[in-house]
């Protein structure tokens, strides 16, 4: 059963290029055990030749383009715990978010930044590099799963930087087995690979975490 799984996860990360749009019509939510997860993810050596940031277009003008919002503005309404007040321009005044990483209530919006799960350092790193520019631009900008974006303090946000789980992890210890999960479903759903080092943490933690599912769409 569980090779079985690994190779129904691994069948939808290597669709040939002329099945995708198909693949985006019929795309559902996958399911898997975290640990099942982690072994269907590619393995490769990283390499971050060529990566500059500015190759990743970011805050684009958001999932609805009239609401007046980038990317960040949208994901912050969409992940306060208390509703912001929405003015013109789509400032943001009020409000409460919830930055799990850390454990710390948050406000205002100016004091939470918007933390691509997999950095895009990392994204770059493990497959990213031979992208388009536009869907690496999509991919900067991801609301299509609530595990791509995450509203959290700049401190942790700047503490992860461009690391990844095998150098740094949430400090919460109540975090672990939501980041371990998140991660997995973020580099699952865009098909992006991990190293050996990155693997062997990810099962370290998912050892820790039985009972955890990770559930992903891949991407368009």
């Amino acid at each position: 059963m569980m090779r079985a799984a690994v190779a129904a996860a691994a069948l939808a990360l290597t669709l040939p290029a002329a099945t995708a749009h198909a693949a985006e019509e019929r795309a559902v939510p996958q399911v898997l055990p975290i640990a099942v997860a982690v072994t269907a993810l590619p393995l490769a050596v990283e390499d971050r030749t060529g990566y500059q940031r500015t190759s990743f277009r970011h805050w684009n003008t958001g999932a609805n383009p009239s609401d007046g919002c980038n990317t960040r503005m949208e994901v912050l309404i969409a992940e306060a715990v208390e509703a912001p007040e929405v003015g013109p321009g789509c400032t943001l005044s009020g409000g409460l978010w919830w930055s799990y990483y850390d454990e710390r209530e948050v406000t205002p919006a100016g004091a939470l930044d918007i933390d691509h799960m997999v950095p895009l350092a990392e994204a770059w790193d493990s497959g990213a590099s031979s992208w388009t520019a536009q869907r690496r631009e999509a991919y900067a900008n991801d609301q299509g799963q609530l595990a791509s974006l995450v509203a959290v303090t700049a401190r942790s946000n700047r503490q992860k930087a461009d690391q990844d789980p095998a150098e740094w992890l949430p400090p919460s210890a109540d975090a672990l087995c939501r980041y371990g999960a998140e991660w997995t479903a973020t580099k699952l759903r865009w098909g992006l690979a991990v190293d050996e080092l990155e693997q062997d943490r990810l099962l370290d933690i998912a050892a820790g975490c039985g009972g955890t599912d990770v559930e992903f769409t891949p991407a368009p």
